[in-house]
This record gives structure tokens, sequence and C-alpha cells, in this order.
């Protein structure tokens, strides 16, 4: 089975940013490959509870879709969650502050993980 992993480090202050990686992953699950998304610099700040529902990703035609969305389909399809213990901490955040479904890890579990897949995509 291939694995990417994306490194998402975009947050609540950059919605267009915030949905690509996500979606794409979600994209890469259905396709059977075993994908992972590691939150990073801003990107906890996705995972807040209740930031996903107020976040709407706009679109071209000036619609959108709250980042839920993405958020839940993603997660459907077993896209797993990571997020970088120092980054909760650059924003005052706690595992207790994100939603359901976040696995905390640190630098030496994100290298690996980095190691073991066969690709590592940044947003």
């Amino acid at each position: 089975m291939s694995r990417i992993l994306y490194v998402h480090t975009g947050g609540v202050n950059n919605p267009e940013r915030s949905a690509t990686p996500i979606y794409l992953a979600t994209t890469a699950a259905a396709m059977d490959v075993e994908v992972g998304i590691y939150f990073t610099v801003n990107g906890p700040t996705l995972l807040r509870k209740g930031a996903a529902e107020a976040l709407i990703v706009p679109k071209y035609d000036g619609n959108g879709a709250p980042l839920k969305r993405f958020i839940d389909q993603a997660l459907d399809m077993g896209v797993k969650f990571y997020v970088c213990q120092p980054s909760l901490d650059l924003h005052g955040l706690t595992k207790d502050d994100l939603i359901d479904g976040v696995e905390m890890i640190g630098g030496a579990a994100f290298n690996d993980m980095a190691l073991e897949a066969d690709q590592v995509i940044c947003f």
C-alpha cells in the first residue's frame, strides 16, 4: 500500500488554504492510499472545536462550504489527523480544545512517518 503524508501549515486566518490538503488526502484515501495529515504551525487552529463549522472555504463563484464538510469526509475515509504539540502551545491550545479523531505526536513520530511515507507533501 502506498503512503502519503500531508503537512498542513495554514490556519483559520487563511481559509483559502484550509481545504486543499484535506481534499487531496480524502481523494488519496479513496484510491486506497494510506494517508495522514500533520497539522503544524497554524494548522492546529483548524482543528479547534467549532472552528471548522464557522470557517467557510471560498469558491470561485462566491459561494463556499464549511471546512467541517471536508474534515468529516476525510475522517470518514480513514485519513489520520495528527497535530504537533509545540504548535498547540504556540496557539494556547490543548488536545481537549480539538475535535475528536486527532492524535497528538512529537517530532520523532513525525520524522518516522515522513521516512516511511512514499511522498510527503507540504502546504
